[in-house]
C-alpha cells in the first residue's frame, strides 16, 4: 500500500529574504531569498547555470494562461510546476507554448525556441527530453530525469560529477525528491538523420513504441551534466499517528514508492514505519533467506541446511518476525520474481540459485520463490519497496492476493498509483496536488491520509459489525418464522395446506421484520468512534471473521429451528385438547397464535442483539408491532371478507384469538421459552466464560466513560507551506549556504532533525516549525537550513 505526502508548491508568495525582486508585466512580484544564486543568474557569466535555468524553463509539459496581471501555470504534476516557478523567480520565465515553439523571457529578453521533438516521459524511461533550435540556429537537447538514468548517459564522469552524486545522496537523506538535468548540442546532420528515422518509426503500425524507445536512446547519449534539483515531498499531518494505529489494528503497511532507497528509508523512519530496534533486511539478506528456503524445499542444498538453521534467517519465512523490516528496490523485485528480460541473462550472485536446471527452475519453482517472498514479507513488520514502477506496484498487490488469504487496500494520490489502486481489493484515492487520476479510479476518495484511520478503524469496523449482525438476524428470523410451516406439514398430511394466512406471509418480510433489521444494519455500534480509535485492536475481530463464519451460521440455524419448534409445538400442545372461553381452538386461531409467537420472538431477539439504541431504532421496533396490528385489522375485517372471501379468509381471527387470556398466556409462554436460551447464554458467558484478549479490550472500551465532546474528528491541516527547492550545479556540495547565517547542525542522533532535538516521528507543529517537518539525517551529516519558500543554491 502506498502512503500519500503533500507537495508544497505554492509559489509565488511574499518571502523573507534579501529583498531582491524582479517584476515583469503579467507576472506577480517574486522575492528570492538567496542572494548568491540570484546575482549569479543576473550576471549571466556562467554558461552552465544559464543552460541549467534555460532547461527548467523549456523541458516540461506545463501549459500557461495569461490573465493580464499574472501568468497561471497548469502542470500535470506539482514537481513540474515547482521547477518552472523556480526558473521564473531567477529570471527565466516561461511565457507561451505552441505546437512548434516555446517562448521564454531570459533576464528581460524574450526568446522563442523552435520545438523539434518532444521525447515523452514514462515509468520505464524515467526521464523526458526536448529537442529545440534556439534563435541562433543551434540545436540542443535538454534532458531531465532520475539520477539512475541520467548519470549513466553522461559523456564523462569526473570530479564534478562525483561531487554531484554525493549531493544526491545527501538530498536523499533529507527525504528530498531529486532530478538530474543534462544537455548536449546536436549537429544539423545528426538531427536530420535522426528525424528521418523518427518519422518512419512514428508511422509504424506494429512495435511503434519499441522503435521510438530505441531512437530516444540513440539521441539521449553523451550528455553534459548541468545540475540537480531537489524538492521537498512533505508528509501530511497525522501520517505517523495513522500508521501507528493501523499497525496496532494488525494491518500490514507496505510502502511502494519510486523514490531512492535513502529517501524511502528516511520517510519510513519519519512516519514511524521503521524504528531503531528493527532489523533491516536489504537485498542481500532477503536473497540469502529465500535461497535457503528454496533449496530446502527443492532438495538442492548439499549440506542439508534448512531455513531454520541458516545464520541469517534463524527461522522459516512463515514464522513471525516482529522486529524485522524489508527494504528492496524495483530492480531486485523484477529479477527475483523473474518478470523482466534482463535478469534471465544474469548468472552471478544472488541470482544463481534461480538459474538452475536450465529454465529458471521452472514455473512451479518460480511460484515457490514468489510464495516464500510473500510469506517472508508478510511476517515482517514493515516492507518498503523503492524505485518501483507503476507496473511493479500492481505486481506486489497481485502477489499478496495470490499467495495470502487477505484483503488488500491500496492508497495513492497520483497517476502512477492507478494500476496499484485498480489491482487491490479496495482502492483509495487521495485528492491532492497530484490531480484526480487516482480518485477517479478508486473506490473511496479522501482529502488526507489521516482520514484512513476513520475509514478503516471506525466506519469499516462498524460496517463489518452491522453486516454480520444483520445476516445473523436475517437468517434467524427466516428460520424462526417460516420453518413452522414445515412442522405443520407433518400434521396436515403434506396436503399443501398453509399454516399462515397469505397476507402474513406476504407482509412478514416487508413490514413486520424489515424495519428493525434495517435499523440494525444501518445504525448498530458496539463502541463509539472515539473508543474505536482509542482501541484499534478491536479491528482484529473482523480480520479473524469472528462475528460471522460457519460456526456462527450453524448456531443461528439451530437457534432459528429451535424457535420455530417451540412456537409451533407449545401452541399445538395448548390447543390440542382444549377449547378456550370463547371457543378458541380452530385452525385460524391456531395460525394467529403461532404467527404472533414467532414474530414476537424474532423482535425480542433483535432487541437483545441491538447494542446502540437511538430514537429511530425504537421507532422501527414500535412501527413493526403497529403495522402488524394495522394490517391484521385490515386484512381480517368482516367487510373485507364480504368483498373478497377468497382473498381475505381469516375474518376476525386475530380479534377472537387475542382477546382470550388463554391464548395470550400461550403466546407469553412461547416468548419466554424462546428468549430464555439467549439470556442464559449471555449470562453464562459473562459469569463463567473465559474472555479472550479481544473481548477484554471490547469490554474495557465499553466500560470506560466517554470523554465530553464525543468522537474527535481529525483536525484539518494548516495552510500548505511554500515551496522548498534546491538547485545544484554540477560542482556538487562544497559547503552549506545559510541565508540567515545559521550554522549547519552536526552530529545529531539518528532520526533527529538537525534543526531541533525532537524525537523521531514527531509531527510538524508540535514544538517545531512546520517547514522542517519529518526528516531523518545520518549522524554527523551537514544539514543546511533554508528559509521557507526560498530557492537555495549549494555552491
Amino acid at each position: 500500500m502506498g502512503t500519500e505526502r503533500r507537495r508544497a508548491t505554492s509559489l509565488p508568495v511574499p518571502l523573507q529574504g534579501s529583498g531582491l525582486s524582479q517584476e515583469h508585466p503579467g507576472e506577480q512580484k517574486l522575492d528570492v531569498c538567496d542572494v548568491t544564486l540570484l546575482e549569479a543568474a543576473q550576471r549571466d557569466d556562467d554558461p552552465v547555470l544559464r543552460e541549467f535555468l534555460r532547461l527548467l524553463a523549456l523541458c516540461h509539459t506545463v501549459m500557461v494562461e495569461d490573465r493580464g496581471d499574472q501568468l497561471v501555470y497548469q502542470a500535470a504534476s506539482p514537481d513540474e510546476e515547482a521547477l518552472v516557478l523556480a526558473a521564473r523567480s531567477l529570471g527565466y520565465t516561461f511565457l507561451a507554448r505552441t505546437q512548434d515553439s516555446i517562448t521564454i523571457r531570459e533576464l528581460g529578453r524574450t526568446r522563442t525556441y523552435e520545438v523539434l521533438a518532444m521525447l515523452d516521459f514514462n515509468s520505464e524511461r524515467k526521464r523526458m527530453s526536448v529537442l529545440v533550435r534556439d534563435p541562433q540556429g543551434t540545436i540542443r537537447l535538454y534532458t531531465k530525469g532520475a539520477d539512475s538514468v541520467i548519470l549513466e548517459r553522461l559523456q564523462r564522469r569526473g570530479h564534478r560529477e562525483s561531487l554531484t552524486e554525493q549531493a544526491l545522496g545527501r538530498f536523499a537523506e533529507e527525504t528530498l525528491r531529486t532530478l538530474c538535468a543534462a544537455s548536449r548540442e546536436v549537429s544539423e546532420g545528426e538531427f536530420r538523420a535522426w528525424s528521418r528515422r523518427h518519422g518512419a518509426a512514428a508511422a509504424l503500425l506494429r512495435h511503434r513504441q519499441r522503435e521510438l524507445h530505441r531512437l530516444y536512446e540513440d539521441m539521449e547519449r553523451d550528455l553534459q551534466l548541468l545540475g540537480v534539483t531537489a524538492i521537498e515531498d512533505k508528509l501530511q499531518d497525522g501520517v505517523p499517528e495513522t500508521i501507528q494505529l493501523l499497525k496496532l489494528g494488525n494491518i500490514k503497511v507496505w510502502v511502494l514508492t519510486g523514490d531512492k532507497q535513502e529517501t524511502a528509508m528516511n520517510i519510513g523512519y519519519a512516519c514511524r514505519l521503521l524504528t531503531d530496534d528493527m532489523e533491516i533486511l536489504e537485498e542481500k539478506e532477503v536473497s540469502e533467506i529465500l535461497q535457503a528456503y528454496w533449496e530446502s524445499n527443492n532438495n538442492l542444498s548439499g549440506s542439508g541446511d534448512t531455513p531454520c538453521s541458516h545464520p541469517l534467517s534463524q527461522q522459516c519465512p512463515e514464522a513471525p518476525c516482529h522486529k524485522r523490516a524489508i527494504i528492496i528496490t524495483g530492480e531486485f523485485l523484477d529479477r527475483m520474481l523473474q518478470t523482466g528480460e534482463v535478469q534471465k541473462e544474469k548468472k552471478g550472485w544472488p541470482w544463481q540459485w534461480l538459474c538452475r536446471e536450465g529454465a529458471e527452475a521452472g514455473q512451479e519453482q518460480a511460484g515457490l520463490v514468489e510464495k516464500a517472498f510473500v510469506e517472508l514479507a508478510s511476517s515482517c513488520q514493515a516492507v518498503i519497496c523503492c524505485r518501483v514502477t507503476p507496473k511493479q506496484k500492481a505486481l506486489m498487490v497481485q502477489l499478496v492476493k495470490k499467495h495470502k488469504k487477505a484483503v488488500t487496500l491500496a492508497i495513492g494520490d497520483g497517476a502512477n498509483d492507478v494500476n496499484m489502486i485498480k489491482t487491490a481489493d479496495i482502492g483509495v484515492g487521495i485528492s491532492g496536488l497530484e490531480g484526480l487520476q487516482a480518485v477517479q479510479c478508486s473506490d473511496y476518495a479522501l482529502g488526507q491520509f489521516c482520514f484512513l484511520q476513520r475509514l478503516l478503524l471506525v466506519h469499516g469496523r462498524w460496517n463489518y459489525l452491522r453486516i454480520c449482525t444483520f445476516l445473523r438476524c436475517f437468517f434467524y428470523k427466516t428460520f424462526a418464522g417460516l420453518l413452522t410451516q414445515v412442522w405443520f406439514a407433518f400434521h396436515s398430511g403434506f396436503t399443501a395446506q398453509p399454516l399462515y394466512e397469505g397476507w402474513f406471509l406476504a407482509l412478514y418480510n416487508i413490514f413486520y421484520t424489515a424495519y428493525p433489521m434495517l435499523s440494525v444494519g444501518l445504525l448498530e455500534q458496539d463502541v463509539s468512534a472515539k473508543k474505536s480509535l482509542e482501541f484499534p485492536e478491536l479491528y482484529v475481530v473482523g480480520q479473524q471473521d469472528k462475528l460471522f463464519n460457519y460456526r456462527v451460521f450453524g448456531v443461528t440455524l439451530l437457534h432459528g429451528v429451535g424457535t420455530s419448534l417451540i412456537s409451533f409445538y407449545i401452541t399445538l400442545w395448548a390447543f390440542e385438547d382444549h377449547v378456550g372461553s370463547k371457543a378458541v381452538g380452530d385452525y385460524e386461531s391456531f395460525s394467529v397464535t403461532v404467527a404472533l409467537s414467532a414474530l414476537l420472538s424474532v423482535l425480542v431477539e433483535i432487541v437483545l442483539n441491538t447494542q446502540y439504541w437511538t430514537v429511530l431504532s425504537f421507532l422501527m421496533v414500535t412501527a413493526s408491532l403497529l403495522l402488524f396490528c394495522l394490517f391484521s385489522f385490515l386484512t381480517q375485517s368482516v367487510d373485507a371478507f364480504r368483498i373478497a372471501p377468497a382473498i381475505f379468509r381469516f375474518p376476525d381471527a386475530s380479534w377472537n384469538a387475542l382477546t382470550d387470556p388463554y391464548v395470550l398466556l400461550v403466546v407469553l409462554l412461547s416468548l419466554v421459552v424462546n428468549t430464555l436460551p439467549s439470556l442464559t447464554v449471555h449470562a453464562l458467558r459473562a459469569t463463567l466464560g473465559r474472555a479472550t484478549t479481544q473481548q477484554k479490550i471490547h469490554l474495557k472500551a465499553r466500560r470506560d466513560p466517554e470523554p465530553p465532546g464525543g468522537a474527535a474528528l481529525p483536525r484539518p491541516p494548516p495552510l500548505l507551506p511554500p515551496l522548498q527547492l534546491r538547485l545544484l550545479p554540477p560542482g556538487g556540495v562544497r559547503g552549506a549556504h545559510h541565508p540567515r547565517g545559521q550554522p549547519a547542525g552536526r552530529g545529531h542522533p539518528r532520526g533527529q532533525p538537525a534543526s531541533q532535538g525532537h524525537p523521531r516521528g514527531q509531527p510538524a507543529g508540535q514544538g517545531q516549525p512546520a517547514s522542517q517537518g519529518h526528516r531523518r539525517h545520518r549522524p554527523g551529516s551537514t544539514v543546511p537550513r533554508w528559509d521557507p519558500g526560498c530557492v537555495t543554491p549549494v555552491p
